[in-house]
């Protein structure tokens, strides 16, 4: 570090990727990335970080990101659900990096469940 503002510059980076992943209110968009270990195993950590990133990116202040447990689909993971306020959760699998910057473009951003990443039995509407 250089200066005092760089110091600044750090620390306000690091607070936003912190509340990113504080609970948000019953109105926000909660998204969960299933970080078992057979879910880190799979690439959760970085499929988060994707996650995390695009919603940083995009500015979007109504969502945030859970790290939860096992969410029962191992053959699937990654795993990423989404849970919109007043609606059925949408499971996603086999989520990579580039697939969770598209299911925040898609799914967040423009509200349109990315068919092809839903795991076959999961319950959602649209």
């Amino acid at each position: 570090m250089k200066s005092l503002e760089e110091l600044k510059e750090i620390r306000e980076k690091a607070q936003k990727k912190i509340d990113l992943r504080k609970l948000g209110d019953k109105d926000d968009i909660k998204i969960m990335v299933g970080m078992g270990t057979c879910g880190i195993a799979a690439g959760a950590r970085g499929t988060m970080e994707s996650l995390l990133e695009e919603i940083n990116k995009n500015s979007i202040e109504n969502a945030y990101v859970v790290q939860v447990g096992c969410m029962g689909q191992c053959h699937c993971e990654p795993l990423v659900q989404v849970n919109y306020p007043n609606k059925e959760p949408v499971l996603y699998g086999n989520v990579t990096s580039e697939k969770a910057s598209e299911i925040i473009k898609q799914h967040i951003l423009e509200g349109k469940v990315v068919e092809a990443l839903v795991i076959e039995g999961s319950v959602h509407k649209n």
